[in-house]
């Protein structure tokens, strides 16, 4: 296995190794944190690399005199940091319960015989073993979907970034029924989609899982 494998195939392939030591111990600390603490620190990070990341905001103060590219760029720019602050805690756990997935899958009888039969290690762990290791990260994946709103309220905050979680705490705090109702809503409508396309995913990668007796 080279090294541009993803970090939990490479901590299970490379169990017990520096490799697989080093992503253990990053993703337990990166699990430890809670948005709240990683909005903070990734803020503290861009105002002593300033101006690699944006503070705050959703656009730069030249934002109109760019082209659209220029545009779409700028607001990408400025959702670096939100977004690694959304997904570094939900990205930490994924890690773990793929890796012990995969050193699961890898001790299987079937694996061994494609060993034995001299097929390629990349074709070994990629096609074989990951692609039956992956079907409970995918059915998480759909449960997370649905989570992200529950943090965004604290990382727009920090951010300075107009969206759905400040709106709804600004809804709460007007004590405004029908907007709250309709957050409410829309996070039921997220579970739902998120679920839907867990179950989509789970019938492309896995044969086996027939749509129609899903129950």
């Amino acid at each position: 296995m080279g090294d541009r494998a993803a970090p939990c195939i490479l901590s299970a392939v490379r169990r017990n190794q520096l490799a697989d030591r080093i992503l253990r111990v990053v993703s337990y600390i990166g699990q430890g944190f809670p948005t709240l603490i990683t909005g903070l620190l990734l803020l503290f990070l861009a105002q002593s690399t300033a101006p690699l990341f944006p503070v705050g905001g959703r656009t730069s103060i030249n934002h109109e005199d760019l082209t659209w590219l220029g545009k779409l760029l700028d607001i990408g720019w400025h959702l670096i940091l939100p977004t690694l602050a959304l997904s570094i805690t939900s990205f930490a756990g994924l890690q773990r319960i793929m890796r012990g997935q995969l050193l699961d899958v890898l001790q299987q009888d079937y694996i061994q015989t494609a060993r034995a039969k001299g097929l390629p290690e990349n074709r070994v762990i990629y096609v074989h073993a990951l692609r039956n290791a992956v079907n409970p990260l995918i059915t998480l994946l759909g449960f997370e979907f649905a989570s992200l709103l529950g943090g965004a309220f604290i990382t727009e905050n920090y951010f300075n970034w107009p969206g759905l979680g400040q709106l709804i705490l600004q809804a709460v705090q007007a004590q405004d029924l029908y907007l709250v109702m309709a957050s409410l809503m829309m996070g039921a409508v997220m579970l739902i989609v998120g679920n839907l396309l867990a179950d989509l995913a789970l019938t492309f990668v896995d044969p086996r899982i027939k749509l129609t007796e899903m129950n």
